[in-house]
């Protein structure tokens, strides 16, 4: 890997203040969002505008455990906890809180008013939609194409339709449509992400990638690669554990004195459909009679096995930072956006603490770019140009080989004597800046990369800063990068 020392990608830094510490921070439709560390009010801030103005402030129902923005339909979703109980709850029409003494509804998921209230002139209000599970939520993501909303459960991932309900001439509200629940068996995910039909899973060693496709009638079902469930077992399998016990010896899975380690294990395209993790699709929408010919396609399965290197411990090596990134190219890009279509490119990111992982999924599924990061990092964001990581000390970009890789999907012959594009297998450059203490969290939307510190580092930014352009340190703060 190519190393670049004191050079960096970034043409500004802007310092937002907020009133309390910051806790959550996530970004998008030209805003940043600041979770208090209370975790029940949320603060919004417009990137857009010199000085990253306020541009509302409300609270929250209950602590604010995760929250995701969604580009398409302008909704905030959040997981929130209160009296032990673990919410889904999404935010919808947020802006309408600029104005003081602005009306806040509360409604179920499917529920809309259609009464006396919505009589006359449209209500303008912020709207907090109850999305009721069967099990507690553990992780969500939100389809940067579509808006759709998935959300990962201990055994189920469920996703939810984004729709447009039309009430009146004049008014029209977001609402939700739950579609189709995925069971899993034997997967419990702690991180999940979804666009354009893919969906990916993250445990702590293994990460899955797999695709909602049409049915083709002349291939066999994808279900039919999954495994039984452990209380259905082949009658060879009964017989074979019985002699083993008739014989003194127990079988291997009833054995409390062994811990099995995973290997490490790589499947690609076909292959991962042996990988041990059964999909079972169940259509609860409207249209369930119509998309009932869609099958679940496995695209790509990875599991590490936890080991002493680099200076992490066993207990310290965990996945994290799972994204999936879409990639549009030439005059496409505008049209494919906008009504939803499918991207040239697809890319996963996932990232254990000193390695990361850039692999492509369209096509033919191949591993892109591996990155060897020199600390253990705590979060990475994968943009179009850079990939982002923070570590206990620095935040450092690295860059990427998607244009690459989406130009030559576009045009296989782009090589000519007028024209040339690197080849996806050259060496990433790493691009160091200075020090950058105290970045507790990371999230990168378009041309802006956002870090939030504790209060600390801007008490030690104090006696470097002159006077003249003090801040006001007894404020926390959050840092925003332009590109």
């Amino acid at each position: 890997m190519v190393h670049v020392y004191n050079c960096h990608p970034f043409a500004s830094q802007h310092i937002v203040a907020a009133e309390q510490e910051p806790g959550l921070v996530c970004c998008g439709g030209g805003a940043l969002f600041v979770v208090s560390a209370g975790g029940c009010k949320i603060e919004a801030y417009e990137l857009q505008r010199e000085g990253c103005p306020l541009i509302c402030r409300f609270s929250s129902m209950g602590s604010v455990l995760r929250i995701r923005h969604s580009a398409v339909g302008d909704y905030l979703v959040t997981i929130e906890e209160k009296n032990k109980a673990t919410y889904l709850r999404a935010y919808t029409n947020w802006r309408y809180q600029a104005a003081e003494k602005t009306r806040v509804g509360v409604r179920l998921l499917g529920h809309l008013l259609r009464g006396s209230s919505f009589r006359g002139a449209p209500k303008e209000q912020m709207e907090i939609i109850e999305i009721p599970l069967f099990e507690p939520p553990l992780c969500m993501a939100c389809c940067s194409l579509t808006g759709d909303l998935l959300v990962g459960c201990a055994k189920s991932l469920v996703v939810f339709s984004l729709k447009r309900q039309t009430l009146s001439e004049q008014l029209s509200v977001l609402d939700f449509e739950r579609v189709l629940i995925l069971h899993i068996q034997g997967w419990s995910p702690s991180q999940v992400a979804f666009c354009a039909g893919y969906i990916a899973l993250q445990t702590e060693l293994e990460v899955l990638v797999v695709k909602l496709t049409p049915r083709q009638k002349s291939s066999p079902v994808a279900e039919e690669h999954a495994l039984l469930p452990e209380d259905i077992m082949t009658e060879s399998s009964i017989d074979e554990d019985a002699e083993m016990t008739k014989d003194g010896f127990s079988p291997l899975h009833a054995q409390e004195d062994f811990f099995l380690f995973p290997k490490h294990q790589e499947m690609l395209g076909n292959e991962a459909q042996e990988c041990g993790v059964s999909l079972v699709l169940e259509w609860t929408g409207m249209e369930a009679e119509s998309r009932g010919d869609m099958s679940v396609v496995y695209v790509l399965f990875r599991r590490f096995a936890p080991d002493f290197f680099q200076g992490c411990s066993v207990e310290e090596t965990r996945l994290h930072s799972l994204q999936l990134h879409p990639m549009f190219t030439g005059k496409r890009k505008e049209a494919s956006i906008s009504k939803g279509g499918e991207p040239t490119c697809m890319f996963v990111f996932f990232s254990l603490p000193n390695t990361g992982y850039m692999y492509s999924l369209k096509n033919t599924v191949e591993l892109v770019s591996t990155y060897q990061y020199p600390e253990k990092t705590h979060q990475a964001v994968l943009s179009d140009q850079f990939l982002y990581i923070i570590t206990r000390n620095a935040l450092q970009c690295f860059t990427v080989r998607c244009s690459a890789v989406a130009a030559r999907v576009d045009d296989p012959y782009i090589d000519t004597t007028m024209k040339a594009c690197p080849p996806i297998t050259m060496e990433v450059c790493a691009l160091r800046i200075q020090l950058f203490i105290g970045c507790l969290t990371l999230t990168a939307p378009v041309s802006v990369c956002m870090c939030s510190v504790p209060p600390n580092w801007a008490r030690q930014q104090e006696m470097t800063t002159p006077s003249s352009s003090q801040l006001d340190l007894d404020q926390q703060s959050s840092c925003c990068f332009e590109c």
